[in-house]
Order: C-alpha cells, then structure tokens, then sequence
C-alpha cells in the first residue's frame, strides 16, 4: 500500500511540474509573439481576473499615440488649479477652458527645474501680448506636480501675473492622453511640448523630440 501511495505522488508531482512546464511554455510564447509586442508599444494596461478558477485577461486603453494637429483633446478631462494662501485646488475641466477659444497650452517636466524655469516658461511670460495679437486667448502651463507645487511656480515666477493658468496634471491622464508620460523614477512626467488648440481642436503642435527650444514662445508665435 505504501509503494502504491508513493507511485501516486510521483505521478501526481510530475504531472503538475509537466502542467506547470506547458502553461510557462505557452505564456512564453504568447509574450514574445508580435501581436503582443504591438499592444505593448501601444500604451495600455492588462488587468487579470480570477473568477471560477478561470483567468480573464483584459485591456484598458491607458495612452493614446502621441499628439498630432487636428486631434481633439480629452475635454472631459479635469485638472488641479491650486490657489493662494494653501487654500483648496479646485477641479478644472479642461473642455470648459477651451471651449470657443485659441488656447496655447505648454507641459514642462517638472515645476521648479531649470529648463523649465530658465528658458520656457519665460518665453510664455515675455510672449503673452505678442500671442494674444495673434488671437491666444489663453495660456496653460501643465506638468505633473501637484497643484500646491504648480501654485507656487505660478506665484513666484510672474507667470500666474502675467495671466497664464498653472494646472497639475498629478495623475498624469493628459499626458498620457497625449502620448507624453514619462516614467521618471517616483513619479510619471510630461515630455516637453506646446500646442495650439483653436475651441479643443489641436491646430499646432511643437515637439522637443530634437530641440527644446522648438517648444518655446517664440517658435510657436513664427507658425501663427
């Protein structure tokens, strides 16, 4: 009895280890075939559920590709506006702000950081009646700092006085609306950019794929 119940754990340990060989055989492959590896380069998030002892795999759209004229912005989407004295930020819609106006909107990496704050958020605060001749009627600043941080940037650069709108992106969603999220050790970042949006629909675009200065003031101002 005791060589049987043996010869039955055997069996049984190699056919879990043979089970366990197919199912890490087959996730293998499916990771490194090409249909997987597109969805991988197309930003988005697998989530998996147990339910049953079955295993359901889905997908959530996360990243849209990267920002091109005459793309729609997330319009529904809401932004942090801090405010002054440590009060309450207060939700933003971005719809609201763009609807039938020229917007001008700029992301930066980070609040605070010295190419950010030594060349172009000034070329916005020295561009503003040179912009709004062209027919800006607005100017947004987004990163993805939170909205004290972003207040106080506003506040201690002259740009909040100049009459640009500091707004964090803290969650990182317009950037990654954008196709701009950066994974940057703690916290997701936004990639360098400017755009025009004439009443949400993009009308401009100015990368710093090549050169951070193609973001700045006055590049964009030379394409309107």
């Amino acid at each position: 009895i005791i060589v049987e119940k043996r010869k039955g754990e055997k069996m049984q340990s190699r056919f879990i280890a043979a089970l366990f060989l197919s199912i890490l055989t087959t996730t293998t492959a499916l990771l490194s075939s090409p249909p997987f590896l597109r969805h991988l380069s197309s930003p988005s998030a697998l989530s998996t559920t147990f339910r049953g002892g079955s295993i359901t795999t889905t997908t959530t759209l996360q990243m849209s590709s990267v920002v091109k004229e005459g793309d729609t912005l997330p319009l529904d989407l809401v932004l942090k506006e801090g405010q002054a004295n440590y009060e309450k930020p207060v939700d933003v819609t971005l719809g609201e702000l763009l609807k039938g106006k020229k917007v001008a909107i700029f992301g930066v990496p980070g609040a605070f950081t010295p190419g950010c704050s030594k060349s172009h958020l000034p070329s916005f605060i020295t561009a503003q009646d040179d912009l709004k001749a062209k027919g800006v009627d607005l100017t947004i600043c987004v990163a993805t700092n939170d909205a004290y941080v972003m207040e106080a940037w506003g506040s201690s650069s002259g740009g909040a006085e100049a009459g640009i709108r500091f707004l964090s992106d803290s969650n990182a969603e317009l950037a990654k609306a954008l196709g701009l999220a950066l994974e940057k050790g703690i916290m997701v970042r936004c990639a360098r950019f400017s755009l025009i949006a004439d009443d949400g629909v993009v009308t401009n675009y100015f990368s710093a794929s090549e050169n951070s200065s193609d973001t700045w003031a006055p590049n964009v101002l030379a394409a309107l």
